[in-house]
């Protein structure tokens, strides 16, 4: 089993900036891609930022937000700069088990979760 905490989630107000960590535990971690996923009040979770098992490979849905990982210390990050309401949801990581280029963007293709971190932006 591989373990996933995020942390570093909030209340702050638009415009701001807020990263995100999960760390990850229990399995080797760059045997894993990693993705941020966020659920919305209401919404389907949804996609928001990948990255590959050695960094060298990135997709995102949101141009505001950019991820990167240090294997070395077993985490992924989420920084997410001029924050808007709408933003306002649970911010979750997820882990696939994959050392390929290609970035899944659908909930089904990821095997680990963490529990999620409220980011809450006020206007």
């Amino acid at each position: 089993q591989l373990q996933l905490m995020e942390s570093g989630g909030g209340l702050v107000q638009a415009g701001d900036s807020l990263r995100l960590s999960c760390a990850a535990s229990g399995r080797t971690f760059s045997n894993f891609a990693m993705g941020w996923f966020r659920q919305r009040p209401g919404k389907e979770r949804e996609f928001v930022a990948g990255i590959s098992w050695n960094g060298e490979s990135t997709y995102f849905a949101e141009g505001r937000f950019t991820i990167s990982r240090d294997n070395g210390e077993n985490t992924v990050y989420l920084q997410m700069n001029n924050l808007k309401p709408e933003d306002t949801a649970v911010y979750y990581c997820a882990a696939e088990r994959t050392r390929t280029k290609y970035i899944a963007t659908m909930t089904s293709a990821y095997e680990y979760w963490g529990l999620g971190t409220q980011v809450t932006v006020s206007s």
